[in-house]
């Protein structure tokens, strides 16, 4: 931790106080002390926490004026004179925006003896007091917000709170401890000027972003991902937003954060990430499309059709042919229980109907195994465990409010609300590495409605969250690259729509997020959705179809959004607005339509082509699986490599793996 010494930390430099009191009174013709709290003091000695003579009381404040907000701590001397700053004729001392000590008090931190000073005042010589005064302004500092990174705060159950300021260039203050209360106070009051947000990593920091650094941070109040009825999204809806994606929000903060020292790339190359990610190349002219086809559903399948794909011990022929009319019209509401086990990978399609009956009863036994590992945890066990207790007061909150319009869900005390509790919890102990990540129960929740049983539903979403777990990992770089890889394609299938989100900083296209984190669960109807996840559940027409369906959304509303004069705050809204107001049919329409426009494309580009399985597969690309690391070759196979002719030698055969290197990794599909 840095120590000043004899002068005030500004920012990156040290200069004198009274530089910093001259500028606060020549940059501009007023300021605002804005918030003001005696009883912080600095404690000069970690060592001698008790110790009077290393306690230095100080008062903290939060100074306004026209170009900046200045964080400042000045100590106290003995007479209770701080160092004088020159109000101006417009604020006066008197009118110091200061809140009453109750509300000061932070009681989720200080015990309630905090509050009482138990620093006396001792009487010393005229010089001894002089030489104090002096050692004392030289802890003082001064601080720009504009120049704050994060906020440290202590662990909970001290004596007392302390925060610790960090600014951008790494350096730390001395830790500032507020003996009679007023941490909670000072970040509400600092909330006004900067966005305070949780780090993913460390509980006890808060990492500092500016307001307008970033379009995003404009909007929060109009794009609500799970509307969980609370009443922090009116005063921080940034925090109110994000704050319960804990795991899956990385890549918001990071885009809020500014990036000194570096040439800002326009939006559009921003949200591809034309230079960073890997597999992507810049589209310097327009692809010519040829004219989008007119698309025809099919009926669901019925009920007879499935028997005639059944042969009489029960397997399933024809696996492609039925997932092609999955595809062109879905199930009928009564094979859905069944059909749903193969598409998630529950049931195998080659199975016969006497081992999936042995599978069932197997996969019966392994999860109330899993059940029981969590059941049988004691409530003193569970004190001593706070990630599982995390999980399940997580689990509780979002089951409580997960499709309780649906009569499977309805009411305080219905059955299914205890299945779908039980089969989240138990997801924790499947994947302890995962958890569970808020929005999990927007997935399992259709699924548990369409088997009625808790053990089918349970490894249904297993399978589920095998095509989508790394929409919630902590990481993020699967959100992220989805976002960049819609952008590719609406680039392609609708520069100007493109152009036009650029022009209102919308072209990251953050408004899409919530559609692919959960699979446009909260943008449909119940059933719609029903029908919707069976048809993505297919892995047809091409990998990735669940982006051509976030394509067609935003071509049914072009006309809606370019006609108008929305600007960022507005095309959130419109889009936030679509809820259950869109026929789940012509979207998948408008969707496989454009799939089609790009097959057909003679030049379309190679990674459009890769996106969307389209590639040529004749010289395939270098594996980049790593989980199956490439082998060195046996001396027989060396000896039949120089068998081989000049002309084989220089087109290795596909069957020998080649290690990968970054630039040739591919984008992976969340199809199955």
């Amino acid at each position: 931790m840095a120590t000043p010494q004899h002068a005030c930390h500004w920012g990156g430099s040290d200069v004198g106080f009274a530089e910093v009191l001259e500028w606060l009174v020549m940059e501009s013709d007023a300021y605002k002390v804005v918030f003001e709290k005696l009883g912080v003091f600095l404690h000069t000695s970690a060592k001698r926490q008790n110790d009077q003579d290393s306690m230095i009381p100080g008062v903290i404040h939060l100074i306004e004026k026209a170009s900046d907000v200045i964080l400042q701590w000045t100590p106290i001397g003995d007479d209770g004179d701080t160092t004088q700053i020159h109000y101006s004729k417009k604020e006066s001392p008197g009118s110091v925006a200061c809140q009453a000590e109750d509300d000061l008090f932070d009681p989720g931190y200080e015990p309630d003896w905090a509050v009482i000073s138990t620093v006396g005042t001792k009487v010393r010589p005229q010089e001894e007091s002089a030489a104090k005064a002096s050692n004392r302004e030289k802890w003082a500092f001064a601080l720009r917000l504009s120049d704050l990174k994060s906020i440290r705060k202590s662990k909970p159950g001290l004596s007392w709170s302390y925060l610790i300021f960090i600014n951008k260039e790494g350096v730390s203050f001395q830790a500032l401890h507020f003996h009679q209360g007023g941490t909670k106070a000072l970040l509400k009051a600092l909330r006004k000027y900067v966005i305070l947000a949780p780090s993913p990593k460390d509980s006890r920091l808060f990492l500092v972003y500016p307001h307008d650094s970033h379009a995003l941070s404009h909007s929060f109040d109009e794009l609500q991902l799970f509307d969980d009825g609370s009443s922090d999204l009116v005063s921080d809806p940034y925090s109110a937003t994000f704050g319960g994606f804990s795991k899956v929000t990385n890549f918001f903060r990071g885009a809020l954060r500014p990036h000194d020292g570096h040439h800002q790339r326009p939006l559009s190359e921003m949200a591809v990430g034309l230079e960073d990610e890997p597999g992507f190349e810049v589209i310097t002219c327009q692809v010519e499309l040829g004219e989008r086809p007119i698309i025809q559903r099919q009926g669901p399948v019925s009920e007879q059709e499935w028997e005639s794909y059944i042969d009489s011990e029960g397997r399933v022929i024809d696996v492609d042919g039925v997932k092609k009319r999955i595809f062109s019209g879905g199930l009928c509401p009564a094979l859905r229980k069944d059909v749903w086990k193969y598409l998630l990978g529950y049931y195998p399609w080659d199975s016969t109907e006497e081992e999936r009956k042995a599978l069932v009863r197997r996969k019966t036994d392994e999860y109330f195994r899993m059940k029981l590992q969590w059941k049988s945890v004691s409530e003193d066990q569970e004190k001593r465990n706070s990630l599982l207790r995390g999980y399940r007061s997580l689990i509780e909150r979002d089951v409580s409010r997960t499709d309780r319009n649906n009569k499977f869900y309805e009411g305080n005390d219905n059955p299914g609300l205890g299945l779908l509790n039980d089969a989240l919890m138990t997801y924790c102990m499947f994947n302890f590495d995962l958890g569970y990540v808020q929005g999990m129960s927007d997935l399992l929740s259709p699924i548990l409605y369409v088997t009625q049983n808790e053990v089918d539903a349970f490894w249904c979403f297993t399978g589920f969250m095998e095509m989508v777990h790394h929409n919630f990992e902590e990481s993020q770089e699967s959100m992220k690259k989805q976002l960049a890889q819609l952008n590719l394609l609406l680039r392609v299938l609708d520069p100007v729509l493109c152009d036009f989100l650029d022009s209102k900083e919308s072209g990251n296209l953050s408004c899409c997020f919530r559609w692919l984190l959960i699979w446009f669960k909260r943008e449909f109807s119940f059933n719609d959705i029903l029908l919707l996840w069976e048809v993505l559940w297919t892995g047809l027409p091409c990998p990735n179809f669940h982006l051509l369906v976030a394509c067609g959304i935003l071509d049914l509303e072009r006309e809606a959004l370019m006609n108008s004069d929305y600007g960022f705050n507005e095309i959130l809204k419109h889009i936030n607005e679509l809820t259950m107001k869109m026929s789940v049919e012509d979207i998948l329409c408008r969707a496989e339509a454009l799939n089609q426009q790009l097959a057909h494309c003679q030049e379309l580009p190679l990674n459009i082509k890769e996106l969307l399985g389209m590639a040529d597969l004749k010289n395939p690309a270098p594996s980049t699986d790593t989980a199956s690391p490439p082998q060195p070759l046996s001396p027989s196979q060396i000896h039949e490599l120089d068998l081989t002719d000049s002309v084989s030698a220089s087109q290795p055969d596909s069957s020998i793996e080649i290690l990968p290197t970054e630039d040739t990794t591919t984008s992976q599909s969340l199809s199955p």
